[in-house]
């Protein structure tokens, strides 16, 4: 028997998830309660066809890229402290527990007093995605081969090659984990903290918006939205980062 290929069966899916939804709907039968994806997809396509919805992804996206990029590069360079520093790592894990175990709300009612509503989501973001992303480099920095780094150390190699030619091949699984996972994260809780902070311009304003209205259809549309906005973003950011990893390697091999 033909084996169905992976993309085929996510396919299926989601058309059986839909299935699902729709007839979920139709039993309930009140589109206060659940919107059908009919009527979710009709608000979608009035959504895409206005200036004032692309002004808000836009806004929305840029604002928490920005706290996953920063929350990322921070996150890497604490983990590789950590890694070289056992005093770094003991002083970061109080900060990382903590901030992993604070619950997103909190974070945002402290970043309403501490900042402008503009500021809110990226630091929102950067707190839910940094302790995600600390941990996986960390982890992914304890199991490098020890006796492969010595190996290329006897041989003459400097940190800087042993670093490309070493590490990066063997956390690289563990970078990708970071990315999908930190990016998720960050997607929802700049969400939320647009919803809870009622931030003008946002998606999350709109979403407050639907639920002060009833307005269902639109409350899924919005949601619908910041679940492909997600999506992308980590596709992007895994994207990017494959293509800078083979530009390293590659040069590596190319030199003598």
């Amino acid at each position: 028997m033909k084996k169905i290929p992976d993309k085929a069966k996510k396919i299926i899916a989601v058309i059986f998830a839909l299935l699902v939804w729709q007839i979920a709907g139709m039993l309930v039968g009140q589109q206060l309660l659940l919107a059908s994806p009919v009527s979710v997809f009709a608000e979608l396509a009035k959504l895409f066809v206005t200036a004032d919805f692309w002004s808000r992804v836009a806004l929305s996206t840029l604002r928490i890229a920005a706290g996953f990029v920063i929350a990322f590069a921070a996150g890497l360079i604490a983990a590789v402290l950590a890694d070289r520093f056992e005093w770094v790592k003991t002083l970061i894990w109080p900060f990382a527990l903590t901030i992993k175990s604070v619950p997103a709300a909190s974070f945002i009612v402290l970043a309403l007093i501490w900042f402008r509503s503009g500021r809110v989501v990226s630091f929102v973001c950067f707190m839910a995605s940094f302790p995600v992303i600390y941990n996986n480099i960390l982890e992914g920095l304890g199991n490098v081969d020890r006796d492969l780094v010595e190996s290329a150390q006897t041989l003459g190699a400097g940190w800087l090659r042993i670093i490309r030619s070493v590490s990066l091949p063997e956390i690289t699984p563990y970078l990708k984990a970071a990315v999908s996972t930190g990016c998720g994260m960050s997607f929802k809780a700049g969400a939320a903290a647009e919803v809870l902070a009622v931030i003008s311009g946002s998606i999350g304003e709109q979403i407050y918006m639907s639920k002060v209205y009833f307005e269902t259809a639109g409350l899924f549309a919005w949601t619908l939205v910041i679940i492909m906005l997600s999506y992308a973003a980590e596709k992007l950011f895994i994207l990017l980062l494959n293509a800078f990893l083979r530009i390293i390697i590659h040069d590596i091999e190319k030199r003598p």
